[in-house]
Formats: C-alpha cells, sequence, structure tokens
C-alpha cells in the first residue's frame, strides 16, 4: 500500500487521527561510524500493514541499547542504512547458530557499533537479506508485523511474513479495518 493512500486511509480513522508517526531522535554517530557527535533526525516510517511503525526493541535486556540502524528501538531505516535493518524479529538460539555458521555472529557483543549481543529471546531489527537467507535455509526467526518496515517488502513477500508473525491476530484485525475503510473511500471516490 502506497503511502498516499495510507494517508488517505488515515483521514477516515476515528480511533487514530495521526496515522503517521514522526519520531525524532538522536543518533549518536559513532553508531553511524562517524564522529562522536550526536545528530537528530526526523524519522516517519510505515510498517508493512501500512500503519505507523511501531518500536521493536528501545532497551535490549536492560542494556539501555535500543535495536534498529539507528540504535533507536525501531526498524526504521535510510540511505546510510545499507543492510536495511528493516525486519523486527523475536532471535531464537537456532537462528543464532545459524546466522554464526554463515559468518554473521550475533551473539557477541560489539560496543563500537552499540551492539550488546543477542540471547535467544531477544527482539532486534534483523537485515532483510538476512532474514531471507535464514528463510530458505528454513532457520528464519518469527517477527513482528507491527514493527518491521515497509521497505521489508521489497525483500519478502507479505504472506511469507504473515507466516512468521508473532503479531498475526493483532495484525489480521488492522487488515480487517483496513479493507474496511478503504471499501468507505472507495464509496467515496
Amino acid at each position: 500500500m502506497g503511502l498516499v493512500y495510507a494517508f488517505m486511509l488515515s483521514l477516515l480513522m476515528t480511533e487514530n487521527s495521526n496515522a503517521f508517526v514522526s519520531i525524532k531522535t538522536r543518533i549518536p554517530r559513532s553508531a553511524a561510524a562517524m564522529s562522536d557527535e550526536p545528530i537528530e533526525q526526523e524519522i516517519t516510517s510505515v510498517n508493512v500493514l501500512g500503519t505507523p511503525l511501531e518500536s521493536c526493541c528501545a532497551n535490549v535486556r536492560e542494556s539501555g541499547i535500543g535495536t534498529g540502524f539507528y540504535r533507536n528501538g525501531y526498524c526504521s531505516t535510510g540511505e546510510q542504512d545499507l543492510g536495511r535493518h528493516t525486519v523486527c524479529v523475536r532471535v531464537s538460539e537456532k537462528f543464532l547458530q545459524f546466522s554464526k555458521g554463515v559468518g554473521n555472529d550475533l551473539s557477541t557483543p560489539v560496543p563500537q557499533y552499540a551492539f550488546p549481543g543477542l540471547e535467544e529471546g531477544d527482539i532486534w531489527c534483523l537485515c532483510a537479506e538476512r532474514w531471507v537467507q535464514a528463510y530458505q535455509a528454513g532457520m528464519a526467526p518469527k517477527l513482528f508485523l507491527h514493527a518491521t518496515h515497509e521497505k521489508s517488502l521489497s525483500y519478502i513477500p507479505f504472506e511469507i511474513l504473515r507466516e512468521y508473525a508473532i503479531d498475526k491476530d493483532k495484525a489480521d484485525q488492522v487488515l480487517d479495518d483496513l479493507n474496511e475503510q478503504r471499501e468507505k473511500l472507495n464509496n467515496l471516490l
């Protein structure tokens, strides 16, 4: 669903008149491999359902570190995020072992990138292509549709994401509501 269409649908929403969230965050440049001076960035993001992107995890295991490329807790993305850290997952030990086996050790902390190292059950923004790689090997972790960025759809069909969704029931309700709103909008047009 495009941003313009989603915005038009948001005009019909009575529960949430502000369909797009705008998040101001201070991004430590060291997380983006720059200087130590933080920069401020405004992020307007949409999830794979076409609704506002929800936080994935703002404080991994009480470490004070948020997930996402920008370490703000959201799987938002931008030009600097070449890996597209857009899929909000709950990691399993099986997935962590798989990832380590293919050369991406997600269990070991890397402080210079504000990476705490992951343990089973942690929630983290995973690179879309890494999720696809794990899926193809039968090792894909479960995910949260509400916190998975719409850019993930460039790599993974929605139907496959939905199969792995932890929040499938909540997502189905949102989709039903959006379809009802789409019908209202089509009747207006």
